[in-house]
């Protein structure tokens, strides 16, 4: 992987035809932040109130999106559905014409995005991966940070769609790179947030003011993500729905523990989120966001939780 570049390219403007594929949790809000832009959104995805809730023009098929459309945006769960999409009999790649742009911004396996690369390349189609971080509240307020891959060019042609939804562009270099830092960086998110998440409970048992002790943690060795960002909410019953769930973060865990065996390194501290997040899918959490892998250490400690009233 390159050093990473930040893209400025505030003298760009976008005149193409945007097509989203995959409008929910993220997709919805990123398409939503194009749209409010004055921009027009092609979009299609299974459930259509979702397309009209961000303001698209509704498409009845994933080869209507690609007919139409010169840049073509996916936020997809996985590889598996993202292949799909592309490879099917009226995916993307039997729709595509040579010039198109195609941006991934789902969390993708690089090894698979490097063969659609290869795959969409002989058609003359140009392939962006952009892993995105941030959140639902940074997709919603337009100010997600992008890891992106491709060659600069066409980076730099899509930038202004993508500057729609996100405050920061950084790319880390040639096609697959953006999903591999992606991967990385969902791992210390993983890492922090079930890490703390066992801390808080073992706070609330303990006795601890939890108020008192988020500020003790940000002011401290143990300042992380989950204590600035999550927990300040958790702590009264607001789980911030809407986010990755515990299903998609465990399997975000599992392509990066997949990722580093490919490259030779050792993982041993992979053990830790896996079993937290795989302790929520047990419990019943697997569809909820992944912020409630405190309710499931909670289970499991007492039925402990942060807040007094409990939140279903």
């Amino acid at each position: 992987m390159t050093n990473s570049v930040e893209i400025d390219s505030e003298s760009i403007v976008s005149t193409s035809r945007v097509g989203f594929i995959g409008l929910g949790n993220m997709g919805g809000r990123m398409a939503r932040c194009v749209t409010s832009a004055n921009e027009r959104v092609l979009g299609f995805d299974t459930r259509t109130d979702g397309v009209r809730d961000a303001g698209a023009v509704v498409a009845s098929s994933v080869g209507e999106v690609v007919q139409n459309s010169d840049i073509i945006l996916l936020s997809l769960p996985e590889s598996k559905i993202v292949e799909s999409v592309v490879l099917g009999d009226d995916g993307i790649l039997a729709n595509a014409r040579p010039g198109q742009i195609l941006v991934d911004l789902s969390t993708s396996a690089p090894e698979s995005t490097r063969r659609l690369h290869q795959q969409l390349h002989s058609k003359g189609v140009r392939f962006v991966d952009a892993g995105i971080s941030g959140g639902a509240a940074a997709a919603e307020s337009g100010t997600l940070a992008l890891m992106v891959g491709g060659d600069p060019e066409t980076i730099a042609e899509v930038t202004p769609t993508l500057e729609h939804f996100s405050k920061k562009i950084f790319h880390c270099g040639a096609v697959g790179s953006g999903h591999t830092a992606k991967l990385l960086n969902n791992f210390l998110n993983a890492i922090s947030l079930s890490a703390t998440a066992e801390v808080m409970v073992a706070a609330r048992k303990a006795g601890l003011d939890l108020e008192v002790l988020l500020d003790v943690l940000n002011n401290s060795s143990g300042v992380n993500f989950a204590t600035l960002n999550r927990f300040p909410r958790i702590i009264h019953g607001d789980y911030l729905e809407g986010g990755l769930t515990n299903s998609l973060m465990m399997k975000d865990v599992l392509a990066y523990v997949e990722l580093v065996a490919g490259l030779g390194v050792a993982s041993p501290n992979s053990a830790a989120p896996l079993a937290s997040f795989g302790l929520a899918k047990q419990l019943g959490y697997s569809d909820r966001i992944s912020n409630t892998v405190v309710d499931a250490i909670g289970d499991v400690s007492g039925n402990v939780r942060l807040h007094d009233a409990v939140t279903t």
